[in-house]
């Protein structure tokens, strides 16, 4: 990892190259990052908060390359760092100055056609650059606005960005002469993969960020087209902190959640205030299943950030799982004041109608999701949920697919289409959704819970795959308590009663850990009194009954009749021994 000086000197020069060219997210990125680095306790009083002492330095000059140079780190194979990089590369070229400015001008106010046009006869590569970017740009708007006059009876549409095959052809042949930036080749590469030729797409954008590393949005379209971990392995990336956040990035994405975590802490050392490192090692958490974390985590930077909507919906499904009503409510009015039209905002309100039981209210707010984009996953997702719980299968399915459709990958998505199927009467079906969901999410106890009880079904009864599905759940930290009681129940069922004692046995010290008691305490208890009166356990046998004499109802008086029985056949073995 490079020093915190030196990452603070590229990220400074990084947000000014890519805010010129109107790669706003990845600036935004960049800035986010270089307020995350810890300033110089010498340099500021400790009565300054930490974005206040962040915005004294960004205030500052930009200096001249040759007042700062920044020292690659060892083994860095790419050409420069952006505050060494003349003007001649990245800032204006003097022949285009102002065409160039009359050009972003349009572009920032979204006249996408008009910025291209006049840059029609301008031959620098930023010029080119912004020329193509707006044209891309303005190919998506049109398909956007296509999608919703073309659109289908389920949502769907050809619509094709009719911009592509003439980018493609331009920018292949800047890439051949050689007269292609960094820049350029992050838009060729995004045409490529627009278009399928993916592995193409992945030689241009390693090929663009091996020049310029600094360009977040690169690596994640690069991030995108990485969906196995041999494709990952198989980048020939050059050595730069930035790829330490690609791979944490891509970790996360291919479910390497502990290998991602290890990244972002490493990365914690130099990017100690980070609010994306924080965000991303609760999304981590947050697909461990630690609830409780991810709690903290959301806690803390709402106060460190309190107008933040992005990541604000994963904090809202913690919320919704955990049943916290008031905290949720709190939240969407928040965000809802911050900015009603954002997706996130439309998913938070969602989660929180559903909730509260309103069904209806929260679909009509996840579709209002859709509406602002219509590749919102979790907004597929959670209105497949929604039509699920308000029995309405084929709408659920049609949601489900559509989350699927925009990431095969997505396993709450599969393991929706197998619940929806299921619903239907169709177990062959759903156990093919929920073994899709069970090899994307494999640690995942609800997960094989699921498949187990599809192989229950009359149709299958598959008890001996049921079992084996039950054992996955019970080593996958069955935190629902089902697995155990199940395993019993089967084992017992199918005449094994060693087994299913053993199960019973298990599944009781739980629920006295945890000191639950109900139905199925009362199962185990009256299982293995009348298994230990069977094997001559007299002793242990009496113990469990007498337990089960502390509830009221006929179990009571079926222990008190097996009391007697034991006492009983104790009797007898005593006196007339084999």
């Amino acid at each position: 990892m490079s020093s915190k000086e030196t990452c603070r000197t590229e990220l400074r020069a990084a947000v000014r190259h890519l805010s010129d060219r109107g790669l706003y997210s990845a600036s935004k990125w960049a800035a986010e990052q270089l307020m995350g680095i810890e300033q110089d306790p010498s340099k500021h009083t400790p009565s300054h908060t930490r974005f206040q002492r962040g915005s004294s330095s960004i205030r500052r000059p930009h200096r001249r390359a040759a007042e700062s140079s920044a020292t690659p780190s060892g083994g860095v194979s790419y050409v420069s760092t952006p505050s060494m990089v003349g003007p001649e590369e990245y800032d204006y070229d003097p022949i285009d100055t102002d065409f160039y400015l009359l050009a972003k001008s349009y572009f920032d106010c979204r006249e996408y056609r008009r910025a291209a046009h006049v840059l029609r006869d301008q031959t620098g590569k930023k010029a080119v650059f912004l020329r193509c970017y707006a044209l891309y740009l303005a190919g998506e708007k049109r398909k956007e606005e296509e999608m919703i006059e073309l659109e289908g009876p389920l949502g769907k549409s050809d619509a094709l960005n009719r911009e592509l095959v003439s980018l493609e052809r331009e920018l292949s042949t800047l890439r051949k002469n050689g007269t292609i930036d960094p820049f350029g080749l992050y838009i060729y590469g995004l045409v490529l993969k627009e278009k399928g030729n993916e592995n193409l797409a992945r030689s241009v954008l390693v090929e663009s960020v091996n020049i310029y590393p600094w360009n977040w949005s690169a690596w994640s379209e690069l991030q995108a087209l990485c969906t196995t971990i041999e494709a990952l392995n198989s980048l020939n990336i050059n050595n730069h902190w930035m790829k330490d956040f690609f791979l944490a990035s891509a970790y996360q994405e291919l479910r390497m959640h502990n290998e991602s975590l290890a990244k972002y802490e490493y990365l914690q050392g130099t990017f100690t205030f980070s609010n994306y490192i924080q965000a991303q090692i609760a999304k981590a958490q947050y697909n461990l299943r630690e609830f409780e974390q991810v709690e903290v985590i959301f806690e803390e930077l709402l106060r460190n950030d309190p107008y933040r909507i992005e990541d604000m919906d994963m904090y809202s499904n913690v919320l919704y799982a955990k049943e916290c009503f008031s905290a949720l409510s709190y939240l969407a009015h928040r965000v809802f004041l911050t900015d009603k039209y954002r997706p996130e905002s439309c998913c938070i309100v969602g989660n929180y109608y559903s909730l509260k039981g309103q069904h209806e209210k929260s679909v009509m707010y996840f579709r209002r999701a859709l509406k602002l984009n219509k590749n919102y996953l979790s907004a597929w997702t959670l209105m497949g949920h929604e039509y699920v719980e308000m029995k309405n299968t084929s709408a659920a399915v049609d949601a489900y697919r559509r989350a699927v459709d925009i990431n095969p990958c997505d396993y709450r998505a599969w393991y929706g289409l197998g619940q929806a199927y299921e619903m239907m009467g169709m177990p062959f079906y759903a156990l093919h959704y929920f073994k899709k969901s069970v090899f994307l999410q494999p640690n995942d106890s609800r997960l094989w819970i699921a498949m187990a009880q599809c192989f229950e079904t009359e149709q299958l009864h598959m008890l001996e795959e049921a079992i084996k599905c039950y054992k996955r759940a019970v080593n996958c930290n069955d935190r629902e308590a089902i697995a155990l009681h199940q395993l019993a129940k089967l084992h017992c069922e199918l005449g094994q009663t060693e087994e299913a004692a053993f199960y019973y046995k298990k599944d009781l010290e739980r629920m006295e850990a945890e000191e639950r008691e109900g139905p199925n305490m009362v199962e185990a208890l009256m299982f293995l009194a009348q298994h230990c009166k069977t094997q001559k356990k007299f002793d242990e046998a009496e113990v469990y009954c007498t337990r089960l004499l502390d509830y009221t109802g006929p179990e009571k008086e079926t222990a008190k009749s097996l009391l007697r029985g034991i006492r009983y056949a104790r009797d007898v073995v005593e006196h007339f021994p084999p």
